[in-house]
């Protein structure tokens, strides 16, 4: 397998896993002597389960899967992250057996030492890789079939990454392209195999030439050199595609989703029903009558804005809003988005907008299953067919339910403007942080992005139109 990958994972994994136990230990002796530790015993069934919560929580974030040039800013939020859950996993074991002794002072020894040892062992297996790869350790020659833009961008990697332990040897192409780096032609590639000493070749054709494909791979295959492709159509993916195997077919999904999954969307419908009770409840309740005797007592008309919008899987629903227009007695039918300081918005509808509190009747939505509280905003039928045009992959929206909130809302993209060619690239970049969000989904995300949405509410800046 390329760069070693399963190798450099279990290396990483169990590396991390016996400075987990040996954190663990040292917070516990800080905590408390060693006597009452061995005495209390039931804490070690506590560094167990610990053990078994980083290695699921790692596997399901994909911690050990980077391969790759990625800033180390990154990778301190991952560790904060799975350090997170060791925390909360603690607190929950502390709290239902009544242990006492190992409380605060154990968990904030525990999180510290050991951010600073994975941080450290992140650096240093870093380090030393790259050392050994300098003093030639198990470095593999490796040549790439093909010339353009996936050839150079692999070279690229490659160069950027010396600790992958390859040597870029050049490119076979049949065409001008490439400098002094082209060696030759594909027809000549079994010679270079040989006068390289070429252990790997990379294919990255561009086109489709599936004879050329087979004699490369003949020849490859003859000479004991491990090949690998690069499709040419990874133009078309992700940086969130998934590889994966049916049967004997192994199958490339452009975009993976993980809301695919069965086990998340039940977390995320879980969340959804229990946060929407609660502001039903304890805050709908309240401000329903209230608003009511406000927008009755200021324009008159009904207090809910009632829309048809395309939810989930291109079904429509009716959306619940607060009413923030005055009712609309023409006959006049064209679609006509809110735009900043439209004449049509009440005096009590530009506030109700500004903090976001024409929104909450959708958690009504959210209970009947038609919305969730994050997500991808729902569009107006009219949105989606005049957008539709700009952006053609705005039905990629439509593959998990739509939000009260999202990720492109609290980044400051709601609303529309009233300038055609603003509103054109706002869109655009609107409609990239909703497949963002999608590919990236995670149930801290959510949390995340609902903490952003109360800060900017609370604020007031919400920037609404």
């Amino acid at each position: 397998m390329i760069v070693n990958k399963k190798s450099i994972y279990f290396a990483r994994l169990f590396s991390d896993l016996i400075l987990l136990n040996i954190a663990f230990v040292i917070a516990a002796v800080l905590a408390q002597s060693l006597d009452i530790l061995l005495d209390r015993n039931r804490m070690f069934v506590l560094q167990i389960g610990l053990n078994f919560v980083w290695y699921f929580f790692t596997s399901v974030t994909n911690f050990y899967e980077q391969i790759g040039s990625r800033l180390f800013a990154f990778h301190i939020i991952d560790i904060i992250k799975s350090i997170a859950v060791q925390i909360f996993t603690s607190i929950i074991f502390i709290f239902i057996v009544k242990e006492d002794l190992f409380t605060r002072n154990f968990i904030v020894y525990y999180s510290v030492i050991l951010f600073c040892f994975i941080s450290i062992r992140f650096f240093s297996f870093k380090l030393l890789l790259r050392k050994l790869r300098e003093k030639g350790f198990n470095i593999r020659n490796i040549l790439i079939v093909g010339s353009g833009e996936v050839a150079t961008n692999f070279k690229n990697l490659l160069n950027e990454n010396p600790d992958f332990g390859y040597r870029f040897s050049g490119f076979l192409n049949n065409g001008n392209t490439g400098g002094e780096e082209i060696l030759g032609s594909y027809d000549q590639l079994e010679d270079f195999i040989i006068s390289e000493k070429i252990n790997e070749v990379i294919i990255a054709l561009p086109e489709k030439d599936n004879v050329l494909l087979d004699n490369i791979i003949r020849i490859c295959n003859r000479n004991a050199v491990r090949t690998h492709i690069i499709p040419d159509y990874f133009r078309f993916i992700s940086n969130r595609f998934q590889v994966s195997m049916i049967g004997n077919f192994p199958v490339i999904t452009s975009r993976n989703e993980p809301l695919d999954e069965v086990q998340w969307r039940f977390i995320k419908r879980g969340f959804d029903i229990i946060f929407s009770l609660l502001i039903t409840i304890f805050l709908l309740s309240i401000l329903i009558p209230v608003i009511t005797i406000i927008v009755k007592l200021s324009s008159g008309g009904p207090i809910f804005f009632v829309q048809e919008r395309i939810g989930a899987r291109n079904k429509k629903f009716r959306c619940y809003k607060f009413r923030t227009l005055y009712e609309d007695k023409s006959t006049n039918t064209d679609f006509q988005p809110v735009t900043k300081n439209d004449p049509r918005v009440t005096s009590v509808g530009k506030l109700l907008r500004m903090s976001n509190i024409d929104e909450l009747p959708q958690f009504i939505n959210v209970l009947k299953g038609e919305m969730s509280v994050v997500g991808p905003r729902p569009h107006a039928i009219p949105y989606d067919d005049k957008y539709g045009k700009i952006v053609e992959e705005i039905k990629l929206r439509h593959n998990v339910k739509p939000g009260i909130t999202g990720w492109a809302q609290i980044h400051g993209l709601r609303g529309d403007l009233e300038d055609e060619e603003e509103n054109r690239r706002r869109t655009i970049k609107r409609i990239e942080y909703d497949l963002w969000y999608i590919e990236n989904w995670s149930f801290w995300l959510d949390i995340q992005i609902i903490f952003q949405t109360l800060w900017q509410m609370l604020k007031g800046k919400t920037k609404a139109v």
